[in-house]
């Protein structure tokens, strides 16, 4: 086998499911470790809450690296396999959840709300990110995939699993519901 520190991230992959090597499994934990903490992050309220988010999701990707197919690249997959974890840990602890409101594709008084991105981008960090802990977490989440991790359309789509003008839409949406929710502050 080659050296690990010189394998693509899919090629350590296809070796740690071969032979099931926690010492392998270091080397991926080493190169993602800090982006999963600080994915944990946003969505936690601590960074010992986050901490511990992040040693859950690795011993959970260990258990689950076999299911990676190779349909994406594996930053890709693992980002997703962070998210959704983050989102059932939130989803779980009810105390945290946030009454959903359900938004009919139809309407158009979100149509009103249509806000420039750089509007978003402008807002103060201290007043945006109370804004953000009234949105629910899926819209959260991607608001914070586009604007904080710079995902492209197309990498959201991957992540989420959805269609082009699905994203699109609930891009809007979200924007529209942090605003509303940062004009309210």
């Amino acid at each position: 086998m080659k050296n690990p520190i010189t394998l693509s991230d899919e090629a350590l992959v296809r070796e740690i499911v071969k032979s099931n090597n926690t010492h392998l499994f270091s080397f991926i934990y080493d190169r993602y470790a800090d982006k999963v903490y600080n994915k944990c992050l946003s969505f936690s309220n601590s960074s010992e809450e986050a901490q511990d988010l992040t040693h859950d999701i690795f011993i959970q990707l260990f258990i689950k690296l076999k299911s990676f197919k190779e349909k994406s690249k594996f930053s890709t997959w693992l980002y997703s396999f962070t998210y959704n974890f983050c989102v059932n840990y939130i989803q779980r602890n009810t105390h945290k959840k946030i009454e959903k409101v359900a938004v009919d594709a139809s309407q158009d008084t979100l149509d009103v709300l249509d806000y420039q991105d750089t509007s978003i981008l402008e807002l103060k960090s201290e007043k945006l990110a109370k804004a953000l802990q009234l949105i629910p977490a899926e819209e959260k989440m991607i608001l914070l995939l586009k604007y904080q991790d710079d995902a492209s359309i197309k990498d959201i789509q991957e992540v989420l699993n959805l269609g082009k003008s699905a994203v699109k839409m609930r891009l809007k949406r979200a924007k529209s519901k942090l605003m509303l929710a940062y004009q309210n502050i």
